[in-house]
């Protein structure tokens, strides 16, 4: 399988705010011994050996050829912050003491100038820019970017994850349709690209795996896989499933497996942070509530059981609330039917921390991401469907949103995975 996972691993972040310093931050913490690896498959997770129940189980560490926290090398883009440790104390997601102790490790980590487009970047005071300079100059700038990252730390592999601030929703047009007509209309500065469309298109030029950790519609893109697969490059997303989210799914999931009916699910989120601040924008919140939205639809398949599902209301709502910071406040009410259609309600209040949720999840994805490239796959991984809300599937099939599903799904793979690792 591949070459081997004993050098050095670049990870490069589109966005440098509370998500990446966070998985900064606890990566460092992981190679100095300061703690487990809590909510991460890949530090903590077991695969059982068969499906039988009560199945021995073995790690995943043991199972897979993971690259290690002590060979992982990290720099990325920012629009505000120039370095990870300004960019971490802005975040407020570490205690004061945890800033302190990896303040020398985070401001080591200097931010590369995104690219920003008026039409796209809402509500932030964007002052680490690159000069708008048209579509393919960006792309080839952050092309320039990820080589000299490359050659400065000795890399011999790399990843970009995208963490960036949601955008402005825009439909997938014609510059979409095929990778020829995206490269034309990059070279056209064609307004309908935006800069998630580009980091993207950069980092598979460049040969590296991207994974799309928001609701930005980049791996979505026609164009955009096309291209991946030509060049043999794996792709992932889209949008972290990691509080709010994941527990629905289990939920309605359970919910569907007794077959209770389901009329409402009314979900509301209140965050201070700057994924907040952003999604104010109306244009911007569109795309977030596109992704959260369809996962009961995926699950319920009213299809199916219209009698049970098929007048189901769900509503989602964000709204900014500065106090919270990134500790987010989530609240779900849920009306269900029973035995002789007798009504009841379910009530959920989950008081999280969002940064501290996906940061495991984005250490998991570069690790996979990693080894799929080493294991010469490309294009989209379905396999890791788990990590996602909308995630990508080859030919377009979504592979659904049942964690249970895509759990038995990455673990089958790993186990796939691994018996090719001892051959």
């Amino acid at each position: 399988m591949g070459s081997p996972s004993k050098s050095r691993l670049g990870v490069l972040t589109v966005g440098m705010g509370a998500v990446a310093t966070t998985l900064y931050a606890g990566v460092e913490a992981l190679r100095r011994g300061l703690t487990p690896g809590i909510g991460s498959f890949t530090q903590m997770g077991r695969v059982p050996l068969a499906a039988r129940p009560g199945t021995p189980s073995r790690p995943v560490l043991e199972m897979l050829d993971l690259a290690k926290p002590e060979d992982m090398v990290f720099g990325g883009w920012d629009l505000v912050e120039t370095d990870a440790y300004s960019a971490a104390a802005r975040a407020r997601v570490l205690s004061p003491a945890d800033l302190a102790s990896h303040r020398k490790f985070l401001s080591s980590i200097k931010a590369f100038r995104g690219i920003a487009d008026p039409a796209f970047t809402t509500r932030l005071k964007v002052v680490h820019a690159k000069p708008p300079a048209g579509r393919h100059a960006q792309a080839e700038a952050i092309r320039g970017d990820i080589r000299l990252f490359r050659r400065r730390n000795r890399c011999a592999r790399l990843v970009v994850l995208s963490c960036m601030s949601v955008e402005v929703y825009a439909p997938l047009g014609s510059a979409h349709r095929s990778g020829a007509a995206f490269e034309a209309a990059l070279k056209a500065d064609d307004p309908s690209i935006s800069p998630s469309q580009i980091y993207a298109y950069a980092a598979i030029a460049e040969g590296v795996p991207f994974i799309n950790g928001t609701p930005n519609p980049t791996v979505e893109s026609p164009a955009i896989r096309e291209l991946a697969r030509r060049r043999g490059v794996p792709l992932a997303g889209s949008d972290f499933k990691s509080g709010q989210t994941y527990l629905k799914t289990v939920i309605a999931a359970g919910l569907r497996n007794r077959l209770l009916g389901l009329t409402g699910w009314f979900s509301t989120n209140i965050l201070g942070n700057r994924d907040g601040e952003v999604l104010e924008d109306p244009s911007a919140l569109m795309a977030k509530k596109e992704t959260k939205t369809r996962v009961l639809a995926d699950i319920c398949r009213a299809d199916l059981y219209p009698s049970l599902y098929g007048g189901l209301e769900h509503l989602v709502t964000i709204s900014f609330f500065a106090p919270r910071g990134d500790n987010k406040e989530a609240w779900d009410s849920v009306d269900l039917v029973g035995w002789l259609g007798y009504p009841m309600q379910l009530k959920i209040n989950f008081e999280c921390r969002d940064s501290i949720l996906a940061a495991p999840l984005a250490l998991d994805l570069v690790l996979l991401a990693d080894l799929a490239a080493r294991d010469k796959a490309s294009g989209a991984l379905e396999w890791l469907s788990f990590y996602f809300k909308a995630p990508v599937a080859r030919g377009g099939r979504p592979p659904g949103n049942d964690p249970n599903v895509q759990l038995a799904l990455l673990e089958r793979h790993v186990a796939r995975l691994a018996r090719r690792r001892r051959r």
